[in-house]
Parts: C-alpha cells; sequence; structure tokens
C-alpha cells in the first residue's frame, strides 16, 4: 500500500475546490493538511513540516523562483496548475511538475501528479521539470564557458581583469590602437578571428564598476533586471540580449547594481538562472565578482533571509574556470595566500583556479626584481608555481580616464599583453 502523501494547497478559486475534492476521494493516497492563503502561509506551512507536496496556482502572487527555491529548501515538492500564465515560465520558477488548471485535468490528474511529485527523488536542488508530458525546452546545444574572475579584499584590478579576460576571448583590437574620439555603443575595431561571443556579466554586489569604467549609463537596466526577470520565470536568451547591450565587435555588458544596498535584489537562485542563459548566449561569459564568500548568515537564527555573499557564491559554483587575482605587494600577496586557502574551504563548490594573477607588480613595493620576488614568494607560501605577473602600467589610469578597455586604449601595454595570456590559458585549457 502506498504511503499516504501529505500535500499543502496553495490554489485560488474554484480550482481550489476540485483540487481538494479529487485529492479527498477514496485511494488518492494524499491528504490536504494545510490551505494556505498566500505565499507567506505556505511557505511558513512548508517551514514547519506540514506537507511534502505543494499545489498552488501558477497566478498565485509572490510565487516566483526564489519563493519555489525554498519550498525545496524545506523539503517540498511543487506542482503548479497552469491557469493561462505560461507552462514554459512555471517549469523556469523550478516547478516539478505542471498541470492543466482544468476541473477535468484536475479531477483525473491531480491526484496522480502528486504522486509523481512526492516520488520524484530527493534531487531538490535541480529545477528541472519531471512533468513527463511535457516538451523539453529548445536548446540548440550550444553551452558557452563561464569564467568567475575573483579576489580578497583590497585585490587591485578584478574589475581590470575581468575585462580585459573578456576582450581578449572576444578577439577584440588585435591591432595598433586607433586614434580619435571614443565611439558609442558597439565600438571598437573588429574582432579578430580567434574571439567569440562574451559576455562579461558585473556580479559585484557590494561595489559594481563596470559602467562607469566603460562609460556607460549607471541606470541602465542590468544585473537587477536580469535577476528579476529570472526570478519571475520569464528570463530567456532573447530577454537576455535585451538586458546586455554590446560594447565593442562580440563583447556585450551586464552592468551591475547602481547601490551596494540593492543587493537583495540578485538572490542566488535567479543568478543561477541568467549564468544559464549566458551559457546559451555567449561563449564565453566571464563574471567580475566581489571578494567576501563566507556564509556566515548561516548561523543567524534566520536561516531564510537574503545571503549577503550569495551572489558571488553563485557565480564561484556555476564556473567552470576560476581567476584569482592579487596584489603584488607584502600586504597583497598575503591575503591573496590566505585567499587561496579560504577559497578551497568556500560553502559551495569552487573549481581549483586555473589561473592566478598577481597584479601591480613593482619595484618599489617589493623589490628590483618584482616578478621574480612575487613568483619566489608564491611558491613559498602558497605552493603555487605557475602566476601570471601584471606588471603596474600606467596604461590602466589612461584607459580608465577614457572610459575603454585596454585593448582598445593600449593594446601593446606590458599590462594589456599580460592579462591576453591569461585569457589564452582559458582557451587553450579547453581547445
Amino acid at each position: 500500500m502506498a504511503a499516504e502523501v501529505t500535500v499543502l494547497s496553495a490554489v485560488r478559486g474554484a480550482a481550489e475546490t476540485h483540487v481538494v475534492l479529487a485529492l479527498g476521494a477514496p485511494g488518492s493516497t494524499a491528504t490536504v493538511t494545510r490551505r494556505c492563503g498566500d505565499v507567506v502561509e505556505l511557505l511558513a506551512a512548508a517551514a514547519a513540516g506540514a506537507g511534502t507536496v505543494a499545489v498552488v496556482s501558477g497566478d498565485l502572487p509572490g510565487l516566483d523562483r526564489e519563493a519555489v527555491a525554498r519550498l525545496h529548501a524545506a523539503g517540498v515538492r511543487v506542482v503548479a496548475l497552469d491557469d493561462g500564465h505560461g507552462r514554459e515560465r512555471l517549469r523556469a520558477l523550478g516547478a516539478d511538475v505542471v498541470l492543466d488548471a482544468t476541473a477535468a485535468a484536475l479531477e483525473g490528474a491531480v491526484a496522480d501528479a502528486v504522486r509523481e511529485a512526492a516520488g520524484a527523488g530527493g534531487a531538490m536542488a535541480d529545477p528541472a521539470p519531471a512533468d513527463p508530458g511535457a516538451e523539453p525546452p529548445a536548446d540548440d546545444g550550444a553551452r558557452g564557458r563561464v569564467v568567475a574572475v575573483w579576489g580578497p579584499g583590497g585585490a587591485p584590478g578584478r574589475t581590470t581583469a575581468a575585462l580585459e579576460i573578456a576582450a581578449r576571448l572576444a578577439g577584440l583590437a588585435s591591432g595598433p590602437p586607433r586614434a580619435g574620439r571614443r565611439p558609442g555603443p558597439g565600438r571598437g575595431r573588429p574582432a579578430d578571428d580567434a574571439g567569440g561571443e562574451t559576455l562579461l556579466v558585473d556580479a559585484d554586489t557590494y561595489g559594481s564598476s563596470l559602467a562607469m569604467r566603460l562609460g556607460l549609463l549607471d541606470d541602465a537596466p542590468g544585473l537587477a533586471a536580469a535577476c528579476r526577470a529570472a526570478g519571475q520565470g520569464v528570463l530567456d536568451v532573447v530577454a537576455l540580449a535585451r538586458l546586455t547591450p554590446v560594447v565593442a565587435p562580440r563583447l556585450r555588458v551586464l552592468t551591475g547594481l547602481t547601490r551596494a544596498a540593492r543587493w537583495p535584489e540578485a538572490p542566488a537562485s535567479a543568478l543561477e538562472v541568467v549564468i544559464e542563459q549566458a551559457r546559451r548566449l555567449a561563449e564565453w561569459t566571464v563574471v567580475d565578482t566581489a571578494s567576501p564568500i563566507e556564509a556566515d548568515e548561516l548561523l543567524m537564527y534566520d536561516t531564510h533571509a537574503p545571503q549577503r555573499n550569495a551572489a558571488t557564491l553563485a557565480a564561484l559554483a556555476a564556473a567552470d574556470d576560476v581567476v584569482v587575482v592579487g596584489g603584488a605587494d607584502p600586504v597583497g600577496v598575503q591575503r591573496l595566500v590566505q585567499a587561496l586557502e579560504e577559497l578551497r574551504e568556500a560553502p559551495v563548490p569552487v573549481p581549483t583556479p586555473a589561473v592566478v594573477v598577481v597584479n601591480r607588480a613593482r619595484a618599489a613595493a617589493v623589490g628590483p626584481r618584482p616578478e621574480a620576488a612575487v613568483r619566489e614568494a608564491m611558491a613559498r607560501y602558497a605552493g603555487v608555481d605557475d602566476v601570471v605577473v601584471v606588471p603596474d602600467d600606467p596604461a590602466v589610469d589612461g584607459a580608465l580616464l577614457a572610459g575603454r578597455s585596454l585593448a582598445e586604449h593600449a593594446p601593446g601595454s606590458p599590462v594589456r599583453t599580460a592579462f591576453a595570456e591569461v585569457a589564452d590559458r582559458l582557451r587553450r585549457a579547453v581547445a
């Protein structure tokens, strides 16, 4: 005899009656344990362990990807009723089963859908739909690679590194610098044949700067709008493309949050979708992240509160390659050594760093042979023999003043050459 399935109902209108009657019929092996009026009550009931499956209306106010993620975290599967709001949207929210909300469908199939959801196994973190009758989303098989650029607090040049790596991966500006005024969006010389479509994402929720770095309007919708669309289940490749202006041939940019106080607008559950769609939009996605990776919020009693470092952790967990950037001075090297250890102990699985970059190497800070000194220190204290040492170069200030990448402003500069080597290593790793 099948085990009884406990059900939380958050269904609006007349459909609720059909759901309750169908689940209460003899032989349904399901019991409605709580009838919830809204998402808040539903989440509270789930957290209290009042049910193992939630049947919800597709148009339930407040039902978004974050709410579904919290239900999954509480061990509750989700059956969503499609009442004309789109099966694809409900699947994008992470619903385990999507069911037509018509009376005939509910009476005949809701009990089966509940049992199917309850028996779907323990892969709660997997938002993939379990609806066997649904058509899979269109996918041409193209999946780009994601590179996360991360570094300890105070590390100079994370954003510059992300920008220059992205520019190189896009194949931007391999020729001599161009004179004259800086053109507008879509500027830059043609990309070389080695480049691919590249998306640069500013996910630094503590101090985004890519918009200012490239002379873009910082009030343009960017990461917040993408995460909002992802949370509502309406972010696809086309929508993401609209939010990512082309700033150079083959190079798009998703600008960051306009203020650090807006960090709750970039939850992990939404950023995961943004990165997944970015893989379909571009061959390479380079994510500029913030420094903190601790999850001290979990020590609080309110474990459902937004996680301050969720965006960084989500980007690191989703990355195929991680580039770690540190500073080339006594303090910067010490922080970099500690950061590599912290990265290994991060609360999410993080790939082993593909490249370690030590930035702004200069004799004034580390001695007369700065590159050799940095390499020796990294080998001795971090056990890292292979690092890319980037020299201190005034060309960075010139590019910042011009609001352009080094690839456009000073393509022959030593610092640009060093960052190009980082991108070339990433390319060779997948060649």
